[in-house]
């Protein structure tokens, strides 16, 4: 994309998963171990469940969650999921705390699968020289593995804007997260652009507030 071709676009709006970074694994059974590790962490921190039954359970619980989310685009985070789980097992007054470390061992399995696209650093290397403001709009339900992603792969410090649903509460493509994008500028919808590889959420999302976009297709 030749941004300077046409240079009324003072920010550039970024989707981070598929987007500016890649999954090399099986969704499905990355998701299955990474839970299995969270059971086992819970385990070692006083939870009484058996991993062969947790598992499913909060597999079905995430699973729910999910369908009801893509109706509403509220977005709860997933440690919030569990703490529902771990009460309706019976397990009460339990400080949330302690169940964050679990869900950071959970995390760690799918981050190690994720990794930068070739084109991610070097496009915004350029659109940074060239004086463009960056932010990130993602859709993820645990800030903490937002920051991690950017992090190990060297892109936190591109942006000067990360917009997670996790800590706002709101998925992409509700209007609420693009304004507040907008609103840390201070600026109008025709000064930004979206980039994303998802339309419902990308780009739909976007022009629902007028706000150009780009769609990434890597097929």
């Amino acid at each position: 994309m030749d941004v300077n071709a046409d240079r009324r676009f003072d920010i550039v709006l970024f989707d981070l998963g598929s987007t500016l970074i890649y999954f090399d694994g099986i969704w499905n059974d990355v998701m299955t171990q990474s839970i299995r590790e969270l059971a086992k962490s819970l385990q070692k921190a006083g939870f009484n469940i058996q991993a062969d039954t947790f598992v499913p359970q909060f597999q079905d619980r995430l699973r729910s969650y999910y369908i009801e989310r893509d109706k509403e685009y509220i977005e709860f985070t997933t440690e919030y999921i569990l703490y529902l789980l771990l009460e309706d097992l019976g397990f009460k007054n339990f400080e949330s705390k302690i169940i964050r470390p679990c869900l950071d061992v959970m995390y760690s399995v799918t981050e190690a699968h994720w990794h930068v696209e070739p084109d991610a650093i070097p496009t915004l290397q350029t659109l940074q020289n060239e004086g463009y403001k960056l932010g990130l709009v993602s859709n993820a339900a645990d800030l903490w593995n937002v920051y991690r992603l950017l992090d190990k792969n060297n892109l936190r410090s591109y942006f000067q804007l990360v917009l997670v649903s996790a800590s706002i509460g709101i998925r992409k493509p509700h209007p609420r997260i693009f304004l507040m994008a907008l609103d840390h500028w201070k600026a109008r919808p025709s000064q930004a652009v979206m980039i994303g590889d998802t339309l419902s959420a990308d780009i739909l999302g976007a022009r629902q507030v007028d706000i150009a976009s780009v769609w990434i297709n890597r097929w």
